[in-house]
């Protein structure tokens, strides 16, 4: 990535594991990363930082991935927002919101692949 500003990923997960892993891949590839281990944590932290995109669980307590999404959307419509779930065949009034939908199973390599593809869009 020969940018003069490194892209600010913002991870959303209340799985903490899940969390720290996916950070620590994303920094290896480069990145700079924040992270939230809630929704309510997430759209804080769009709100106040320069986010260039979002990697975002949808099952987290308190306020699901496609209630964060609609929001972070009416905020900053253009910052993209890659959902990331273990469930497969989301309700489209949730898909509709983000620019990707991949499951937690796909792995790593798809995660980068999928995620540097919505940063060059």
């Amino acid at each position: 990535m020969i940018e003069n500003k490194t892209p600010l990923i913002l991870c959303v997960d209340d799985e903490v594991v899940g969390l720290r892993v996916r950070k620590m891949l994303l920094e290896r590839a480069g990145y700079r990363v924040l992270t939230a281990e809630d929704g309510r944590s997430g759209i804080d932290l769009f709100a106040s930082q320069p986010i260039d995109a979002v990697v975002l669980d949808y099952a987290m307590p308190g306020m699901h991935g496609g209630e964060v999404a609609k929001r972070m959307r009416q905020a900053k419509p253009t910052v993209p927002i890659l959902l990331l779930s273990a469930y497969v065949g989301l309700p489209e009034e949730v898909s509709s919101l983000v620019d990707i939908y991949m499951t937690k199973g796909e792995g790593a390599p798809a995660l980068l692949q999928k995620l540097g593809n919505l940063l060059s869009m």
